[in-house]
């Protein structure tokens, strides 16, 4: 079976919900990952969504951050917040168990820190973050399942994905701390789905709303699917819905959507 995982920074669910309704109409995306969903789960348009077919999880948090799981299968475990912190209450982690037909599928939804300004507390608390998301997914990596990590990771991995390298020197999402962290967990043993598939130089998932960055292709890569080894041999192509940046009431970001075969 083909099974289709996208993730996707909505920027506020309930302020873009009808663009949300036609792409997952348009797409027909059997897991949806969605970050930055900004709202309480009871304030979650949970009705509008499950009329086309979804399972819906969330993990909300009024006005700042959330995260969301959608599922055309049923989801059957889910881990809410990043294992780690019990301090930390930030909304930024949604871990699910989705059977497909036969085919068991492990997805989390992650909105990882920004962690600007840099140096400072904020940094500080994304590298320590992503020192906890490489734990939980080593941790995962031993249940050697179809695994994919989904989400908004505020990483621009390398030169390469960002338009003007020089603009965003020492910003926390280039910084080597942040660019080091990714690539450890990386080298746990997963597979940046892009890179697997496409790899093309200035692909950006992000486009500011500020200086015309959307017409003037001024993007950034930030939006990443990680996968265990499982689900890495099993991936068959990833796209990047740029068409939907271009919208009315858009949001920065556009969803990234990655094909699997079992």
């Amino acid at each position: 079976m083909s099974l289709t995982i996208a993730t996707w920074n909505v920027n506020s669910v309930k302020a873009r919900l009808e663009n949300v309704l036609d792409w997952l109409r348009e797409s027909e995306t059997d897991i949806v990952c969605l970050q930055e969903i900004k709202c309480i789960d009871e304030n979650f348009p949970r009705l509008e969504i499950e009329e086309l077919g979804y399972n819906v999880e969330t993990h909300g948090q009024k006005s700042y951050n959330g995260v969301a799981i959608l599922s055309k299968f049923p989801i059957e475990e889910t881990v809410t917040g990043l294992p780690g912190d019990d301090a930390d209450e930030q909304a930024r982690y949604l871990e699910a168990v989705i059977s497909a037909e036969g085919v068991v599928v492990r997805v989390a939804s992650i909105y990882l820190p920004n962690g600007n300004p840099a140096p400072g507390p904020k940094f500080d608390y994304k590298l320590g973050w992503m020192k906890r998301l490489s734990a939980r997914a080593a941790e995962l990596l031993t249940y050697e399942e179809n695994l994919v990590l989904a989400g908004d990771y505020n990483v621009i991995p390398g030169d390469a994905d960002v338009h003007d390298p020089a603009a965003w020197e020492g910003d926390a999402l280039t910084r080597p701390e942040t660019r080091a962290a990714f690539r450890q967990l990386l080298f746990q043993g997963f597979t940046s789905a892009f890179e697997q598939c496409d790899g093309r130089a200035h692909q950006y998932t992000f486009w500011d709303y500020q200086a015309g960055a959307w017409q003037k292709d001024h993007g950034i890569r930030i939006d990443h699917l990680v996968c265990s080894p499982q689900a890495a041999d099993r991936l068959k192509s990833v796209e990047i819905h740029k068409a939907t940046r271009g919208k009315p009431k858009a949001s920065d970001h556009v969803p990234v959507v990655a094909t699997f075969d079992f």
